[in-house]
């Protein structure tokens, strides 16, 4: 993983602890996207280009695994998801 879990989950209070857990899961998912996708940019080799791109495809189907669970543990992340959406459609129409 390139980056640092941003918290100590030993520290984390057992209730918030699968809440976090999921928030890392996420942060893994879309740094292996951004790795798969920088490299493929790199890349003058067309199937390696492929395959890293169908990698990356992956990994985003692992993000929204991960988010549909957190969204059925922190309804609170849930409303604000929401609110975010209006918020967008509101300022771009």
């Amino acid at each position: 993983m390139l980056s640092q879990i941003p918290i100590n989950l030993e520290k984390i209070k057992k209730e918030d602890l699968d809440r976090e857990i999921l928030r890392v899961g996420i942060i893994a998912e879309l740094d292996a996207v951004n790795l798969y996708e920088q490299m493929a940019a790199m890349t003058e080799n067309e199937n390696i280009k492929k395959i890293l791109l169908d990698i990356a495809k992956e990994e985003k189907t692992h993000v929204g695994e991960f988010q549909t669970l957190l969204l059925k543990e922190d309804s609170e992340q849930k409303k604000e998801l929401e609110e975010g959406k209006k918020e967008v459609e509101e300022l771009t129409g």
